[in-house]
């Protein structure tokens, strides 16, 4: 691949080179157990603070587990710090964390019953040109399915309240482990009633 390509896709996250172990969901459904008080036996989170894990991309679940482990080794100066899942995840290996992510992937995500909202449409859809608001389309999709590909999440029917801590934490800078800080640019420019909104909007697409 031309060099240039290479850094280009890399500079804008279109390559999701953090997990080569190829996961598998029945290894990941033994391996899951002590993931179940938090996330959920089969992923949906009761939980509002705690994010579900069914139905997101697996190389997305097996990254963040990667950033908290790197996180944790680190005292926090790299990848994502956050004291319980940093505890949970030291033990685990790439194969673990890849088999972990096969297997909530493999589960269905549960809808829930926030209420969408225009001022949340908006910027979701079109973002805030005198802001330098991209909009969440260009990378979570029409419907947040996301883009596995690329490393974006799914984000229909997440936790309200989980989304809303991300934006939050992104906004600080205390969470740092996205590609270019793409999300620290974006959340910076929200305000804490455009940071609900639209973590209530997301919570209810589908």
């Amino acid at each position: 691949m031309n060099k240039v390509i290479l850094s280009l896709l890399l500079s804008f996250g279109m390559l999701n080179l953090a997990v080569a172990a190829q996961g598998n969901a029945e290894s990941g459904k033994a391996k899951s157990a002590m993931c179940a008080a938090c996330h959920g036996a089969d992923g949906n989170s009761l939980v509002p603070m705690y994010p579900k894990l069914a139905g997101q991309s697996a190389n997305y679940i097996a990254k963040q587990l990667a950033d908290f482990k790197k996180g944790a080794s680190s005292a926090g100066k790299e990848g994502r710090n956050n004291p319980i899942m940093g505890g949970m995840v030291m033990a685990l290996s790439e194969q673990d964390m890849a088999d972990l992510g096969a297997y909530f992937a493999s589960q269905t995500r549960t809808a829930t019953t926030d209420v969408s909202n225009d001022v949340a449409h908006n910027l979701y859809l079109g973002g805030d040109t005198e802001r330098n608001i991209t909009a969440c389309v260009a990378c979570h999709g029409q419907k947040g399915q996301g883009m596995p590909a690329a490393g974006f999440p799914s984000l229909a029917s997440q936790n309200a309240e989980y989304i809303k801590i991300q934006l939050t934490t992104f906004r600080s800078g205390q969470r740092a482990n996205d590609n270019n800080a793409m999300m620290r640019n974006v959340a910076a420019e929200l305000t804490d009633d455009e940071i609900m909104k639209l973590a209530q909007h997301i919570a209810a697409m589908k």
